[in-house]
């Protein structure tokens, strides 16, 4: 028989011992004692404070992180517990930082609660973990940026914007694209100078974004300037303002340029009597007598400069005595793009102050014969009898210069036209501008579809949709066009207008 001896290996189990305390069977630690008992014998938060204080700007939703950083924080972010901490930072050097999570709280009460867990050696090896909340009451301050903001008279940077015309059409098309891109948020002030804006910036980087923008909306250039303020010989610091000083084209729609005739044979052997359709980050030019157009950006433009050959004070007012839409045209070699919106004919016109004393009709061609008729009204360039002033010009032969240069149709019943309009557009002042020069631009709107897709436009809902006869008898803008003016109204409104629903 045979005895088979198998290895024993006894179990480990770990002992207990009592609290000295409270003789609770705990785990063996150096200090004999439970967690309860020795959290009554050593508070390892002592010292740390309890209660804070957090300065939060209303006007840029910014919270003070010390010394003297305004940080973008929301309700409950990471952004706002690091803010937190840091006010509590120095006290927690003793301790181990182990979590730190909010409480939440009405959000209107000021009120911030954050539980922080923290962690301590206590005695020999022996380690204690405890939680705790600190509340933080918000109390509102206005930031140094804000408050210069609020002061209206200080500014780091400005953009001047200048154009030589006799008119501002320019600007309001400018003002429509500020408002579209909401790039005069960050301005300090806006003010009017004889020929131009100026645009205020408290911080260079926003006076140099705004420039760049202007860059990419109009052919413009720039220049910029320093000042030197003051000088810190201690830590070598310079503080300046900086000046923009952004030129805008005169050339504005409607207008009649003359180009050196080196730049017309460059842009597709164009004639050099062009006129000026649009303005956008190029300048769009049509030639009148063979519907060829020509875009020329900003850096052509500057390389190479042309001026209007008079204001639009200067136009005549002519009536319509035959159009003839020209079905032949001979095409010259080297010619560029021809505009397809357009239909080049050939028009009879007379003086509107001359109707009825003579049968002399002037003939001309002309790009608008897809809206003229017999009878209408147009405005144009007498060059015959007028006295235009220009270098490029005055080179031209002058059997090679029409009598008429015919620019735009006028229609009826402008009054009519301006009651019937059911849009509007908004402005970053209060108030909008009535003078003549900015109908004309509310005109050009109707006008030109091309120009209003840059354009926010808004429906009027204190007028009457236009019946469809309106729209044949003058341009208008399509509904499909139109954004509806959202306004935030009270709390005690809207409450009301949910009670008649």
């Amino acid at each position: 028989m045979e005895t088979v001896f198998t290895d024993m290996v006894p179990t480990q189990t770990s002992g207990t011992i009592l609290c000295c305390e409270c003789g609770t069977e705990i785990s063996p630690n150096p200090s004999n004692m439970c967690v309860d008992c020795l959290r009554c014998k050593v508070d390892i938060t002592e010292g740390i404070p309890k209660h804070g204080n957090l300065m939060f700007c209303k006007n840029c939703d910014r919270y003070l992180s010390p010394p003297a950083t305004w940080i973008s924080a929301t309700f409950e972010s990471r952004e706002l517990l690091a803010i937190c901490l840091k006010r509590i930072k120095s006290s927690l050097q003793r301790v181990r930082l182990i979590d730190a999570v909010f409480i939440w709280t009405e959000p209107h009460s000021k009120r911030i609660k954050v539980k922080v867990s923290v962690q301590k050696e206590v005695d020999k090896g022996t380690f204690l973990e405890q939680s705790f909340i600190v509340e933080f009451v918000v109390h509102n301050q206005m930031c140094t940026d804000c408050h210069r903001v609020e002061a209206k008279d200080f500014w780091n940077s400005t953009v001047q914007v200048r154009q030589k015309t006799t008119h501002k059409k320019t600007f309001y098309y400018l003002e429509q694209l500020i408002l579209k891109h909401r790039m005069h948020q960050n301005t300090t002030k806006i003010s009017n100078k004889p020929n131009g804006l100026d645009f205020f910036y408290a911080i260079k980087q926003d006076a140099r974004k705004f420039t760049e923008f202007l860059t990419n909306i109009l052919p413009c250039r720039y220049q910029t300037s320093q000042k030197l303020i003051s000088h810190d010989t201690h830590n070598n610091t310079y503080n300046y303002k900086t000046s923009y000083s952004v030129e805008l084209p005169p050339v504005c729609k409607d207008d009649i340029v003359c180009l050196p005739r080196k730049l017309a044979q460059q842009m597709g052997n164009l004639s050099q009597l062009l006129v000026c359709i649009r303005v956008t980050n190029c300048i769009h030019l049509i030639d009148f007598t063979t519907l060829q157009t020509a875009e020329v950006n900003g850096n052509v433009y500057w390389r190479t400069p042309f001026f209007p050959i008079c204001s639009q004070k200067s136009l005549v007012s002519f009536t319509v005595m035959e159009n003839e839409r020209v079905m032949n045209r001979h095409v010259k070699s080297g010619e560029g793009a021809s505009s397809t919106k357009h239909i080049l004919s050939d028009c009879w016109v007379i003086k509107t102050s001359e109707l009825g004393l003579h049968d002399d009709y002037i003939h001309t061609k002309t790009h608008l014969g897809h809206l003229l008729k017999v009878g209408d009204t147009v405005m144009g360039l007498d060059l015959k009898n007028s006295n235009v002033t220009n270098d490029q010009l005055e080179k031209m032969k002058e059997s090679s210069l029409p009598d008429v240069i015919l620019v735009k149709k006028v229609f009826a019943e402008r009054q009519r036209r301006r009651r019937r309009r059911n849009w509007k557009l908004k402005h970053i002042s209060d108030g909008a501008s009535t003078d003549e020069g900015y109908m004309e631009f509310l005109e050009d709107l109707e006008e030109d579809k091309e120009m209003r897709k840059n354009i926010d436009i808004f429906i009027d809902g204190d007028k009457d949709i236009p019946s469809s006869a309106d729209e044949n008898e003058f341009p208008s803008v399509s509904l499909r066009e139109m954004l509806q003016d959202l306004s935030i109204k009270d709390d005690v409104e809207m409450g009301d207008a949910g009670d008649e629903q």
